[in-house]
């Protein structure tokens, strides 16, 4: 009984927790007309981020750069900004691509 609930412990520790996690601007180019949106996490939580928040904060800076609208490339860029102790990474910093529009 004790080795199960042992088991139990460590599955939920390794699961990590799911966390809200707020995009803000980090980059991009009103030249080649690109935002780029950025949150970071640590291998332990499972970052929920809103997407459609996303955009609109793309459209928003597109807009002030002149154009119309934002879309959204695909995938992400995930890359470690901290390591840790043994090795892995602490901390990840997650960047999101938008493609400002004309039209």
């Amino acid at each position: 009984m004790k080795k199960l609930l042992v088991i139990g412990l460590i599955s939920a520790v390794l699961a990590g927790c799911s966390v809200n996690k707020e995009l803000v601007a980090t980059g991009g180019s009103k030249a080649d007309g690109t935002i780029e949106l950025s949150f970071e996490h640590s291998p332990f939580e499972t970052p929920i981020i809103n997407e459609e928040k996303g955009l609109e904060l793309a459209k928003k800076r597109c807009s002030a750069w002149g154009y119309e609208n934002a879309e959204k490339f695909g995938g992400q860029k995930q890359i470690c900004t901290r390591f840790g102790g043994f090795g892995g990474c602490a901390l990840f910093l997650v960047t999101i691509q938008y493609q400002c529009l004309d039209k």
